[in-house]
């Protein structure tokens, strides 16, 4: 049994183009019997989605969610990458769907700053019945694991400058690049 956990629709803008209908029509026919839509910061889709899902037998899994890197509140823009980060929250049960719509609303009133945004203290208050995927790279742990990733690599390669390809070994393997 496979479910996709993070699917976006038409209404994550600039990052989705699955129509409900036609995403709801593949599902059933590969056979499985739950699906996701996890769109950008909203809700839109929610309704179509649940009822299209039902209607195909599936079990629909709501979520959404952009995360701030400080307070919800705050209206810097942050650098690069930093400015938010991606975090998938699924809704367990009923409760969740309840505060997941309360999460979603709020970003929106409280934290719109280019993209609804939440903070921890958002998703503090209202985590009953979620359940959080880290999401993308455009998550919060997947940049700090692609940045320490990329700090070890740059380590090992002036090392491997230093001693020579294949001479030089971290753990239990050989550090080689092809460059």
């Amino acid at each position: 049994a496979f479910t996709h956990l993070h699917v976006h629709t038409e209404y994550s803008l600039l990052d989705g183009s699955n129509k409900i209908k036609e995403y709801v029509a593949v599902v059933k026919e590969l056979g499985m019997d739950s699906a996701a839509i996890t769109d950008h910061g909203v809700m839109y889709g929610i309704i179509d989605f649940y009822r299209a899902a039902r209607a195909a037998g599936i079990n629909p899994i709501r979520a959404a969610s952009y995360v701030a890197p400080g307070s919800r509140f705050d209206r810097e823009i942050g650098s690069g990458d930093d400015r938010y980060y991606h975090l998938v929250l699924l809704a367990e049960n009923n409760k969740g769907y309840q505060n997941l719509m309360k999460i979603v609303s709020k970003s929106f009133k409280e934290g719109f700053y280019y993209k609804p945004r939440v903070d921890l203290e958002l998703l503090q208050e209202y985590h009953e019945g979620l359940i959080a995927l880290s999401a993308c790279l455009a998550g919060e742990v997947a940049r700090f694991i692609n940045r320490v990733f990329m700090r070890m690599l740059e380590a090992a390669l002036r090392y491997q400058d230093i001693f020579g390809k294949g001479n030089v070994f971290s753990w239990s393997f050989r550090i080689t690049h092809p460059g």
